[in-house]
């Protein structure tokens, strides 16, 4: 039987459109060995790691008269020189032309014809840096069954011992009358598979993605938030194709600070910390923000175990991915008080948590390395579930390794994710902790949000609002 894309990988490939790419990414920044790092050695160490992800060299065949979802073939002319590419900064390259360079990729779609996904060697970084930034189609990255490559090209060592050598040979790729074949067959043995189709023939892209809905109950256990639309908001306009891309650093510390002085979580803290940004770049913008206003976000949650239960704090060491649950919740961004927006957020994420578990993420728990960006691609599938209208933004939230991590010797040191925007939403955050940092990627359209950098500014005015509270003993 034909290796058939699942209803939302169908959904997310269908309803790619021009202003709404639906590939998600990471930019990962490196400090160069001494022996250098080259176009060679990153050709060479992705070769021997597409065993861990055998999909990235499948493409998308779609069937003759839409009688079934698409499916997964091998491709007989896979090029990875196609998909890994070189490109390069001018001598200093500064970081924000590496982020003006990672925006321009980004608003780029992929080539259907191929594997989707491609993977750039910036090189010209200043201070003795180069870079490496990812693109994965949401439709090839699930999280579960298929991860995405950025976590298996790094170690947790500089120098890990040898993978096994692997002669991959392509699959012929079915004929058509086959594929036709086996859609009828698959019809006449489930007719709702039937029904799924004629509302795709009849809706499009729109009818796929309602199969994707039903399912929604298995990961958004916070649906009841969503009694209402999502209230009004800049956040909620028209887009383009075009991105602007922007990232703040900060310290692990801070919010485990301020998370031991508040007694929640660093998630919660997390979320406070956009908010306070939040707030203040409404006002920046003259809109009106009244003591009731509140901004509506998707919130994937990462939760994490470890083997020594790592208590309330899930930024540990050897902390790895048990579970990825969604809710919704309203930021509090018209309330004044820095401390009681965090503890309206923690309120509510204690009723989430109350509610039903999450998904279980197996592949994550049993293939160790850097799972955020895969952590990432579950957050985008599980806001794609919900109707756009339900929401303002979305802020994925991945925590990583507190170690430093290698690819080819040369360690990482910053790594910040970029999530896909969705129809009529002009910003999307991720954030990914990382050896004592808080990474966050700001994608935005470039037409709605000209001034995202001023939200990455904000979010350092609103961790150091927190901490200054937490140093108040009056608090």
């Amino acid at each position: 039987m034909a290796n058939r894309l699942t209803t939302q990988d169908a959904s997310f490939y269908f309803l790619e459109a021009s202003s709404t790419p639906m590939h998600l990414g990471s930019l990962a920044v490196f400090r160069t060995p001494r022996n250098g790092f080259s176009y060679e050695n990153l050709l060479s160490l992705v070769e021997q790691r597409l065993v861990l992800v055998p999909r990235y060299r499948q493409k998308v065949r779609e069937l003759a008269f839409g009688l079934a979802r698409p499916v997964w073939v091998d491709d007989s002319d896979f090029d990875i020189t196609y998909h890994i590419r070189r490109s390069a900064l001018p001598k200093p390259g500064s970081d924000e032309q590496l982020h003006d360079l990672v925006a321009r990729l980004t608003s780029r779609p992929l080539d259907r014809t191929r594997p989707l996904w491609e993977m750039y060697l910036v090189e010209g970084l200043s201070k003795n840096r180069f870079a490496i930034f990812t693109k994965s189609h949401s439709a090839l990255v699930d999280g579960e069954k298929s991860l995405e490559i950025g976590q298996v090209i790094l170690d947790a060592s500089k120098s890990p011992p040898p993978m096994a050598e692997e002669l991959w040979m392509p699959a012929r790729e079915p004929r058509e009358s086959a594929l036709v074949l086996d859609a009828i067959t698959e019809l006449i043995a489930s007719p709702s598979e039937g029904i799924e189709v004629l509302r795709g023939a009849a809706k499009g892209a729109l009818g796929i993605a309602g199969g994707a809905l039903g399912a929604a109950s298995k990961v958004l256990s916070a649906v009841r938030t969503a009694a209402q639309v999502a209230p009004a908001s800049p956040l909620n306009a028209p887009i383009s194709r075009n991105r602007r891309f922007a990232v703040a650093k900060t310290e692990l510390a801070d919010y485990r600070k301020i998370h031991t002085r508040f007694e929640c979580s660093i998630n919660d803290v997390v979320l406070a910390v956009v908010t306070g940004a939040l707030r203040n770049w409404l006002l920046s913008r003259g809109e009106p923000v009244t003591a009731s206003s509140t901004i509506r976000a998707m919130v994937p949650m990462s939760v994490y175990v470890s083997d020594q239960q790592a208590g309330d704090d899930e930024y540990t060491d050897n902390a790895q991915a048990s579970e990825v649950s969604s809710f919704l919740i309203d930021l509090p961004v018209g309330e004044l008080n820095a401390v009681v927006r965090l503890s309206h957020i923690a309120h509510a994420t204690e009723a989430h948590a109350k509610q039903a578990p999450g998904v279980t993420a197996h592949t994550l728990m049993r293939i160790s390395g850097f799972a955020p960006a895969s952590l990432h691609a579950m957050g985008a599938r599980a806001g794609s579930r919900l109707s756009q209208r339900l929401f303002n933004l979305i802020v994925t939230n991945a925590p990583g390794p507190q170690f430093p991590l290698y690819v080819g010797g040369a360690r990482m040191l910053e790594m910040f994710p970029v999530s896909p925007l969705f129809e009529n939403q002009a910003l999307s955050i991720g954030l990914t902790s990382y050896d004592g940092f808080v990474c966050f990627g700001l994608n935005a359209d470039r037409g709605a949000m000209p001034d995202v950098d001023v939200i990455t500014a904000l979010l350092f005015e609103a961790l150091e609002e927190l901490v200054d509270a937490s140093n108040d003993s009056r608090v």
